[in-house]
């Protein structure tokens, strides 16, 4: 399976914020009949390749709007993913519509509909699971932490953190699992829980150093 990248960064309170990948490799996809028609509304393509291609440039337009960060611009974003949700849909490109659906659901949480993105990461979730895609799997489960403890829900933050846990040692994303110590200590401090929040602290310090993540150090 080729590689997808995602980068997990401090925002603020050292929440957690999803970069999604400028360029998609949709080695996923699936058997496809010669001459099937692929819809996106009104438009039609009859070529696989061309698929994948419209998929491609929906999803990249889309990424660049999400990085100029307006409410406007993310609304725009979220129709381009939302075109390329369907051609991947159409695709059968498990992967690639795991990583669309976790950057949707990452919209929202930003504009502050996070019962919406909720409703994306749960739908990616499953997704990342069936095709192994444990990266984003664990970005996916730390984003669904985040948005439960935006809501308040403490336990149900730390049930998703423990699970993207282990997923971040498992891929050897220090980085990664640095954040994810860092939010489990986030939780355990606003619970009041200040030695646990001490002892994730601790376990995550010498991660930022191990990868010189000189910003999440200092955080």
């Amino acid at each position: 399976m080729c590689k997808f990248w995602c980068c997990l960064v401090y925002v603020r309170r050292y929440s957690v914020t999803l970069l999604l990948s400028m360029i998609l490799l949709s080695d996923m996809v699936g058997a496809t009949p010669s001459g099937k028609e692929f819809r996106i509304g009104q438009q039609s393509v009859t070529n696989q390749e061309d698929a994948k291609r419209a998929a491609q440039e929906a999803f990249q337009e889309g990424f660049k709007l999400y990085k100029q960060g307006t409410a406007e611009s993310l609304r725009f974003a979220i129709a381009k993913w939302e075109k390329a949700l369907e051609l991947w849909r159409q695709l059968n490109d498990k992967a690639n519509l795991a990583l669309t659906l976790t950057g949707i659901g990452k919209v929202y949480s930003d504009l502050g509909e996070k019962q919406k993105a909720l409703e994306y990461y749960n739908l990616a979730l499953p997704l990342t699971r069936a095709v192994g895609y444990k990266s984003l799997e664990a970005s996916t489960l730390n984003n669904l932490g985040l948005v439960y403890n935006s809501l308040g829900e403490k336990q149900k933050a730390l049930e998703y953190y423990n699970q993207a846990l282990p997923l971040t040692r498992a891929v050897g994303d220090k980085s990664g699992e640095a954040r994810t110590l860092n939010n489990l200590g986030l939780v355990y401090d606003d619970l009041g829980e200040k030695q646990k929040a001490l002892e994730y602290y601790n376990l995550a310090l010498p991660l930022t150093r191990a990868v010189g993540y000189k910003s999440g150090e200092a955080s």
